[in-house]
C-alpha cells in the first residue's frame, strides 16, 4: 500500500496546472450512455475513481479509447445494463449510470454506492425521482433495481434536500423522456451546468441548468458530441490553500475563479491576497499572520463541503478561535484526529469544529481517512517541521492527478513509497 513521505516548512512558489473536474467528468462519462453514437471528451483527468467508471462503461458494453486526456466512447450496444458491487465498491459515482440506462435501456441494476466514509449520501433521492417519471424501482441484496418497459413521461420533481448527484441523475433519464421535466430544487454546481452543456451538445433541450429549476424537454434520441471538461475547482481551491500555509507564492492556472468566490472571499478573510492575473489564473501570498475565520459548508455557490478539511489545517496556523461547520456530510471531521496528532488543537462538538491556533505543526505518522481529507493531510505535512508519512494514500488518488509531482514542481518535498 502506497504512502506518501513528505519533509515540511518549505513555501509552495512558482506556478501549477489544474486538471480537468473529476467530478465534472463522472457524470459525462455515465452520460455516454444515452447515445450509440461516438462522444469524445476532453481533459479527463487521470485519476481513481475514472479508472473505476471506466472500467464500468466497458462492463455495460461501450467501446473505450483513451488517449492522454481525451476519451472516446461508443455505447453502441448495452449488453449489461448493470453496475455490478465488485466495479464500484470504491466509488461514490456509481449510482450516476442509474438515470442513463434507466433512460435508453428501459432497465438498470446498479450497486448501492461505495468510496469514503464520510456519511450518507441518500439514494432514495434518485430512486424517488424515477419513479416520478414512471420507473418502477425496488432495492434488494445491495442493488438497486429499475424497469420502465414502456419508456419514461416527463413530470415535475420537487427535491426534498439538495442532491448534486440526484440531479445530474434524473436530468440524464429527463433528457430520453416523453414530455417535460421540471427538477425543483436543483443542484447549481459548476459540474451539473456542465453536465447540461455536454447533453445539449448532444441534442438534449435543458433550459436552467445551473440555477435551482431546471427543465428538460424530452427527445427522441440523442447524437455524437465533443466536449471539454470544466476544470477541477476542488484540486484548485487545494492548491490555493496549500500556498497560504505555507505562506508561499502560489499561482494556479487553468482554473475557473468564478467557480471559487467563496473559498477567495473566506481567504481573504483569514489574511490571503488572492489575485486574478488572467481570466484563468489565481495567485495567492500571506503579506502577514494569517486571521482566524468562521467556515459553514453549504451547497454551491457557498462554501464547498469538499473544502472544509482543507481550510481547517489552514485555521491551525491563524490566530484566534474559529469554528468549522459541517452542514452536507455527518461524518467529516475524521481528519480533525489525524491533525491533532501533528499538534494541531481541534475540539469537535456535534457538525463543529473548534480550532484553536495559531499551534506549530510537526511531522508525524497519519491515515488518511477519505479523499478530502488526505488532501487536509498533505497541507499539514507541507507546513509542519519534520517529516510526515501519510498512509492509505490510494484515497487521494481517487480525485487528484499526479499529486506529489505537481506539488513537487512548485517546491515541495515529497515522495511516493510502497
Amino acid at each position: 500500500m502506497d504512502k506518501l513521505v513528505i519533509e515540511g516548512g518549505i513555501p509552495l512558489q512558482g506556478e501549477v496546472a489544474v486538471s480537468g473536474s473529476k467530478n465534472a467528468a463522472l457524470p459525462a462519462l455515465a452520460a455516454c450512455l444515452l447515445t450509440s453514437d461516438r462522444v469524445i471528451l476532453n481533459r479527463i483527468p487521470q485519476v481513481r475513481d475514472i479508472g473505476t467508471m471506466l472500467g464500468l462503461v466497458r462492463h455495460i458494453g461501450a467501446e473505450v479509447s483513451v488517449k492522454g486526456d481525451r476519451v472516446t466512447i461508443r455505447a453502441a450496444n448495452l449488453e449489461h445494463p448493470e453496475a455490478p458491487y465488485e466495479l464500484v465498491k470504491t466509488m461514490r459515482a456509481s449510482s450516476l449510470v442509474l438515470g442513463p440506462l434507466v433512460g435508453r435501456c428501459g432497465r438498470a441494476r446498479v450497486s448501492l454506492p461505495g468510496g469514503c466514509a464520510i456519511g450518507a449520501r441518500p439514494i432514495n433521492l434518485h430512486v424517488s425521482g424515477l419513479e416520478r417519471l414512471g420507473a418502477e424501482v425496488r432495492q434488494e441484496h445491495g442493488y438497486i433495481e429499475a424497469n420502465a418497459s414502456n419508456g419514461l413521461q416527463g413530470a415535475n420533481v420537487q427535491f426534498d434536500r439538495i442532491s448534486v448527484t440526484g440531479t445530474e441523475d434524473l436530468l440524464m433519464a429527463a433528457v430520453l423522456a416523453r414530455g417535460e421535466t421540471v427538477i425543483g430544487n436543483a443542484a447549481r454546481e459548476p459540474e451539473v451546468a456542465d453536465l447540461a452543456a455536454l447533453l445539449t451538445a448532444m441534442g438534449a433541450k435543458i433550459e436552467g441548468a445551473g440555477t435551482s429549476t431546471i427543465r428538460v424537454q424530452g427527445v427522441a434520441k440523442l447524437g455524437g458530441a465533443e466536449h471539454t471538461i470544466i476544470p477541477d475547482r476542488i484540486e484548485t481551491g487545494t492548491f490555493l490553500i496549500g500556498g497560504a500555509l505555507t505562506a508561499g507564492d502560489l499561482t494556479v492556472r487553468g482554473c475557473v475563479p468564478e467557480h471559487l468566490r467563496a473559498l477567495i472571499a473566506k481567504l481573504q478573510q483569514a489574511g490571503v491576497e488572492v489575485t486574478e492575473p488572467s481570466p484563468d489564473t489565481l495567485r495567492v501570498r500571506v503579506p502577514g499572520r494569517l486571521k482566524n475565520v468562521d467556515i459553514t459548508t453549504e451547497e454551491h455557490p457557498g462554501f464547498a463541503t469538499d473544502l472544509q478539511a482543507q481550510f481547517m489545517a489552514l485555521m491551525t496556523q491563524a490566530a484566534g478561535i474559529s469554528f468549522v461547520t459541517e452542514t452536507i456530510f455527518e461524518n467529516r471531521f475524521m481528519h480533525a484526529q489525524e491533525l491533532a496528532r501533528m499538534g494541531a488543537n481541534i475540539r469537535l462538538e456535534g457538525r463543529q469544529a473548534i480550532v484553536a491556533g495559531p499551534t506549530p505543526l510537526s511531522g508525524a505518522q497519519v491515515i488518511a481517512s477519505d479523499l478530502r481529507a488526505s488532501a487536509s493531510l498533505v497541507l499539514a505535512g507541507l507546513a509542519a517541521r519534520g517529516e510526515t508519512v501519510i498512509d492509505r494514500v490510494y484515497h487521494i488518488d481517487r480525485g487528484y492527478e499526479k499529486i506529489e509531482s505537481k506539488l513537487a514542481g512548485v517546491g515541495a518535498r515529497i515522495r511516493r513509497i510502497e
